[in-house]
């Protein structure tokens, strides 16, 4: 009887070069991401007329307020939370914001070898 070792290499997972991203560019979305994210919450519940003494509604008002204010005085704004209304100032800060971080990344990959995707 023949006695067979079975050998198993382990190789490291190669990942196309299409698919990766330098460390700044991940920085920035992840930076980016956060900024929409909280902006969408935020559009959400005022859409949805949600209580603003809430504590996570609070906390959406109050951490999304920054970024959203540049844009309230495109249109007219009304201050008042707690009242369902369709702010269109955010969904503007929303594409304002996912257009800056998509260029950024860019940018900030312009020296490397690998492109970003």
């Amino acid at each position: 009887m023949a006695m067979y070792q079975e050998v198993r290499t382990t190789e490291p997972a190669v990942v196309a070069d299409g698919y990766r991203m330098n460390l700044a560019a991940r920085i920035v979305y992840l930076i980016g991401g956060i900024i929409v994210t909280l902006l969408a919450f935020r559009f959400l519940l005022v859409l949805l007329g949600a209580n603003p003494n809430n504590g996570f509604a609070n906390f959406i008002y109050s951490a999304s307020h920054p970024f959203a204010s540049p844009f309230f005085g495109l249109f007219n704004y009304d201050q008042t939370l707690g009242s369902s209304r369709f702010e269109l100032g955010t969904l503007i800060a929303i594409l304002v914001y996912g257009l800056v971080t998509a260029l950024l990344a860019r940018l900030v990959s312009l020296g490397s070898r690998r492109p970003v995707v």
